[in-house]
């Protein structure tokens, strides 16, 4: 051992530098590790073998593992905003100055008051949460649920804003390698040399995987294949990037950690890749299993792989005294490793009748004990190792021997790292030679042309290839050992763990099968098997197995749970990248955005758009802006910054046809240079959306929408689009931001437009819904002549970078004709006069068209369109629905905006019975009194009835139904 901790080996250590010391805090405590450490192996290095506490029982926890599999080592990492919980200490490097805690216990990592829950172990088995805060009822919400919050979940929430920095990036290779190991390099080597572009992503610090550890001369010969892929100019290699989920069409997710934990980088932290692969090579490895016997999550019980990185990576030691536990040849190579570090290594356990492979004659040719057809019968020690109970494996536990140790080396083989190959389709086989699960290379992920989207290589031991290229000697067959010893007793398989974190024990998953829970998926969520954050890396296989025993099937048939990414966990910072703040959001605003704020507009929010709500003119009340704008355009003309209304391209051979499902009415017919209004339904039949269509061309037509749905709706086109009528010929392209469209209204309005020049805007040459293209002011415009308003009215589209430009000269020239701009509750007010609906006034997801009045824009020709089939429902169709009307006070006074119309009766729940509600309800300037709009019972039928409507905090609106148009009923004034 070191000065430099009790348990740092004073020499060794492939990737450290003890010539940097770097101080860290753990639970308050000021502690030293050396460049180059994990948060783990400095803790160990320090002798703190214990790190937390697991979730349910609050059982003591160390260290299981070195890598990203690892669930116990789990720390609070860093303070205020910069604060983590759930850091894994075997993958976390160490930076100077850290600040780490422990979790899940209190008041102290030693003594913690949460541990009586192992001493209720009994009452608290498997599922004992769904048996238990069942009864009584009222328990649930006083009692039960509150002591649940409290106890759910590891670690606390950060509660300050994180100052870091992220950044996404996007990248195109024609092969990415994931893995780093000798076979990922020798892969991208071979596709190098195919004139291929290659990108190889390796998730820890260091290539090679395990070779350099486990063969003599792998170091070496790793180090001349990267030293060969660096001066290639078509290879790719990113080292602390790891690959996190593989999706359709070659789509690959990776995290790379640019300055993880280090606040004076002053780089990003993380940066989160986008990659686009032609082919996607696992190359990822198998992580070791560990072995379910008594005591085996005692910390100081390491996988024996984890224990050579400790010694062969970090200088550190687990344990002066080590005991190996395994039941197969490679597990020999951890004792060997830590005879030559200097430790003591009294005894191998080899499960298997006979061990005779060159590996454990080497180990008996150094004076190792190796003890066949053995097992641990149990851990003797609660906080740390003190010795190690030796039996039979074939029998049922009677103790042997005691051996005294301080750390136990247990391997039960290996299970490839089948996670990205499984995260899109790629098969498994079962391999009964090896007791694992391995990718199929006859059923590997493929893509909709039905190709393969990746291959695998790299299995067992970490890689397939290592004999061939090291020279590794020969391993015998291992033998499967799912439970030790093999007919342990009851009271042993209660502390037999298979979920570290989650307390899941072989008894726990033997229960389940016991109570009818066949299904691994079942059993999963019955236990939590699993589901814990190292997602079952350690546990499944192990889990599986022994459900499958319980059942008395084979393992295949039992199955594997699902691979869902990411296979380790993201920080929300790097998924969000550049995305927070201001940006998480972008405020949108439209090139007449600064000329509205200039003249002190009220804005109104509109999606992520502000829009004009009104334009109060010193000493003005919001109210009398409005009124004063209606008032101008009804009697002249003004202007509305209409550009944030969605625009949608809809193009292609089959556009139209698409169109005609896409809407309830036909748009297939629409002649080119024509509008027609349009209404968009959800699967259920509920009106959606609604916008005039414009058909541009033979096979292009241009959708609007409201300016809520622009994104909806386009994702609603592409939804069907690619899930459903794949096939189509249909391309769709949101155009909103690329045009600024701006609304002339009034009697004058088509006197303003002549003034610009450049267009022939005549009746004659532009009817009404028509639409004509040219030039305005010489600038390219689309004019379409649609109102909103009910007067004469006509929408100018031009490029957006140029709106501003038409705006001001609309202004200017329109100034002896009292132009004036109007916004948004002006043009909701003027609609309402006109009896017009809005989307998200008059509609709330559960309103048909037919509920306001809309039959007519439903074609009774179309054979199919998105949400007929859903209208044709008894309830959807019954004329015994709530329907639009136009409401009348009665006395006067506004009715409230969502106000219900109360009937007689009461309903099961004891409240008064309803017949209709307010959906607009406005002080119309244009007929001086209030209107509203709303849906009532069997409304059309019931014109001139009255009924009354609820007002908080004072008396209730008697209202009259009338016809829901209060202005205008023949249309006269939209043709000026």
């Amino acid at each position: 051992m070191s000065d430099q901790g009790p348990f740092r080996l004073s020499s060794g250590g492939r990737l450290i530098d003890r010539a940097y010391q770097l101080p860290f805090r753990f639970d308050g405590r000021h502690l030293r590790g050396v460049q180059g450490d994990t948060l783990a192996s400095a803790l160990l290095a320090n002798g703190q073998l214990m790190m937390g506490r697991s979730f349910k029982y609050h059982r003591p926890r160390g260290p299981v593992a070195s890598g990203a599999e690892e669930p116990n080592a789990l720390l609070g990492l860093g303070q205020g905003g910069r604060f983590e919980p759930n850091q894994r200490a075997t993958t976390t490097p160490l930076v100077g100055g850290m600040v780490t805690t422990s979790q899940n216990a209190w008041p102290s990592l030693n003594f913690d008051i949460g541990a009586i829950n192992n001493k209720l172990y009994r009452f608290l088995p498997a599922g004992f949460y769904y048996k238990t805060f069942i009864h009584p009822r009222p328990a649930w919400k006083h009692l039960f649920e509150p002591i649940i919050r409290r106890s759910a979940g590891l670690g606390k929430a950060p509660t300050e804003k994180d100052p870091d920095s992220y950044e996404q990036a996007y990248g195109f290779a024609d092969v990415v390698i994931v893995g780093g190991g000798i076979a990922g390099l020798e892969a991208a080597k071979e596709a190098a040399a195919a004139g291929k572009s290659v990108a190889v992503l390796e998730q820890t610090g260091h290539w090679g995987g395990r070779t350099p550890t486990d063969h003599p001369d792998g170091a070496a010969r790793v180090a001349a294949l990267v030293a060969e892929l660096s001066e290639l100019p078509n290879v790719q290699l990113r080292r602390n990037t790891m690959a996190t989920g593989l999706y359709d069409h070659g789509y690959l997710l990776a995290r790379e950690a640019l300055a993880d934990h280090d606040p004076n980088a002053g780089i990003p932290r993380q940066r989160l890749w986008r990659i686009r692969a032609g082919h996607v090579v696992t190359a990822t490895g198998a992580l070791e299993r560990p072995l379910a016997f008594a005591g085996n999550d005692v910390p100081g019980v390491i996988l024996a792989s984890a224990v050579r990185d400790f010694i062969d990576l970090y200088g550190v030691a687990p344990g002066r005294r080590i005991v190996v536990m395994t039941n197969n040849d490679d597990a020999y190579r951890t004792a060997l490793l830590a005879l030559d570090a200097g430790l003591e290594v009294p005894v191998i356990l080899d499960a298997r009748s006979t061990a005779t492979g060159p590996l454990a004659a080497e180990a008996r040719k150094r004076g190792i004990r190796v003890l066949t057809g053995s097992a641990i019968a149990g851990i003797k020690g609660g906080k740390a190792v003190e010795a190690v109970k030796v039996c039979d494996q074939l029998g049922s536990g009677e103790v042997r021997e005691t051996v005294e140790a301080d750390c136990v080396a247990m391997s039960g083989g290996w299970s490839p790292v089948v996670h990205l190959w499984s995260h899109c389709g790629g098969k498994l086989n079962w391999d009964e030679a090896q007791a694992q699960f391995a990718p199929d290379p006859n059923r590997p992920p493929t893509g909709a042309d039905g190709k393969a989207m990746a291959s695998a290589v790299g299995a067992a031991s970490g890689d397939l290839r290592v004999a061939a290229l090291t020279g590794a000697v020969e391993e015998a067959p291992l033998k499967p050992v799912w439970i030790m010893p093999e007919h342990a007793t009851r009271q042993m398989r209660f502390k037999m763990w298979l979920d570290f974190q989650n307390d899941v024990k072989v008894s726990d998953v033997q229960l389940a099968a016991q109570e009818g829970y066949e299904s691994v998926e079942h059993t999963k969520r019955y236990t939590t098997l699993g589901m814990a954050t190292d997602q079952g890396k350690l546990s499944n296989i192990n889990g599986l197995a022994i459900l499958s025993d319980a059942l008395s099937q084979p393992i295949p048939r039992t199955g594997t749970t699902t691979f869902r990414p990411p296979y380790t966990p993201l920080t929300l910072g790097a998924i969000a990248g550049e995305a927070r703040d201001e940006v998480f959001q972008p405020l949108r605003k439209t090139a007449v955005h600064n000329w509205h704020e200039a003249r002190g507009v009220h804005w109104e929010p509109v999606g992520l758009w502000r829009r004009p709500y009104c334009y109060p003119a010193k000493g003005e009340s919001h109210a009398d802006a409005v009124a004063r704008e209606i008032r101008a355009v009804r009697g002249g003309v003004g202007t509305l910054d209409a550009s944030t209304l969605g625009k949608i391209i809809v193009k292609g051979p089959e556009a139209g046809k698409f169109l005609d499902m896409m809407y309830t009415n036909m748009m297939s017919s629409l002649p080119i240079g024509k509008c027609r209004y349009g209404l968009i339904c959800s699967e259920n039949g509920f009106l959606s959306d609604d916008g005039v269509v414009v058909r541009l061309s033979d096979d292009t037509w241009l959708v609007h929408t409201t300016s809520g749905g622009a994104d909806r709706i386009h994702g609603h086109f592409e939804d069907w689009l690619q899930c459903e009528w794949w096939d189509w010929k249909v391309y769709t392209a949101n155009v909103t931001e690329q045009w600024a469209q701006i609304a002339v209204a009034g009697p004058k309005a088509r006197t303003l437009l002549e003034r610009l020049g450049g267009m022939d805007l005549s009746p004659e040459t532009l009817p009404f819904m028509g639409f004509v293209e040219g030039e305005l002011a010489g600038i390219p415009a689309r004019v379409y002549r649609i109102s909103f308003s009910g007067e004469l009215s006509f929408e100018i589209a031009v490029p957006a970078g140029r709106g501003l430009e038409l705006w001001e000269k609309l202004h200017e020239l329109g100034r002896d004709l009292g132009v004036t701009p109007y916004g948004t509750e002006a043009m909701h007010v003027m609609r309402a006069e006109k009896g017009f609906i809005m989307i998200g006034d008059e509609t709330d997801g559960t309103v048909i068209p037919q509920d306001l009045g809309l039959d007519w824009a439903i074609s009774k020709k179309k054979a199919d369109f998105i949400g007929k089939r859903a209208q044709e429902r008894s309830f959807m169709a019954s004329p015994d629905r709530w329907k639009l009307v136009g409401l009348e006070s009665l006395d006067g006074r506004q009715i409230p905006d969502g106000a219900y119309a109360v009937a007689d009766g009461v309903n099961a729940n004891g409240q008064r019975n309803t017949q209709g509600r307010v959906t607009s309800t406005y002080i119309s300037p244009t007929l001086n009194k209030p209107i509203a709009m709303g849906l009532v019972h069997r409304g059309p039928a019931r014109m001139g009835e009255v009924i009354e409507f609820t007002n908080p905090g004072g008396e209730p609106v008697k209202a009259r139904i009338v016809d829901p148009v209060f202005f205008d009923k023949e249309g006269t004034r939209a043709n000026g």
